[in-house]
């Protein structure tokens, strides 16, 4: 298993060693440990996701409050999409910043997004399933998000795709009325809680 940082803090990908014989293939998805090496601490798993997109379904972009937050590992059993990372922190020297990882279910790859990161996807097949694997309950009082087709942010969805939202994610405001309204973890809270999280770990 492969673990790379993005060029934002907190992101990392993973690149899993793939066994394929006769009968199928074996992988490990995750390892708590190998991420630990990059954060400096394991991340505490509680909850899992599971969503089902048709193509060009966009969900996101989605963050919680910090602390607690809520880390993310984010694979793709069946299909492939567009995973993105929007760095959201206030103050954060990539504030503003996206960057985008392809996941299907060949390379099977998995992205990580530390507490205090926006998250979004964009599937680019039908019946795409994403799983989460994720460090904090469902707290619909924490949860926020902004729009994901705001151009400040310019997420770079895949040609020929037409963008389907929810409702609720289409009525989501843009990056920079998110922090006028005080909505916005900071840098500093973000790093804080990192530390809290590492020194738990020792």
């Amino acid at each position: 298993m492969q673990v790379e940082p993005l060029g934002i803090a907190g992101a990392l990908v993973v690149t899993p060693r793939q066994f394929p014989d006769d009968r199928g293939v074996f992988l490990e998805s995750f390892r708590g440990d190998r991420l630990a090496e990059h954060l400096g601490h394991r991340p505490d798993i509680v909850q899992t996701n599971v969503s089902v997109s048709s193509r060009g379904t966009v969900r996101g972009i989605h963050f919680a409050d910090v602390p607690p937050g809520q880390g993310k590992y984010v694979t793709v059993a069946t299909g492939a999409l567009v995973d993105y990372v929007v760095d959201i922190r206030v103050g954060s020297p990539t504030f503003g910043r996206s960057e985008a990882v392809t996941l299907d279910s060949r390379e099977r790859r998995a992205v990580y997004l530390s507490e205090g990161l926006g998250h979004a996807f964009c599937a680019l097949e039908d019946d795409t399933t994403a799983v989460y694997l994720c460090t904090a309950t469902y707290n619909p009082s924490a949860e926020h998000g902004t729009h994901p087709l705001d151009p400040a942010v310019g997420l770079a969805l895949p040609e020929g795709v037409t963008p389907l939202l929810s409702p609720k994610d289409d009525a989501a405001p843009t990056l920079a009325q998110a922090e006028a309204d005080g909505l916005l973890p900071t840098w500093e809270t973000c790093r804080a809680w990192a530390e809290q999280l590492a020194q738990r770990a020792n």
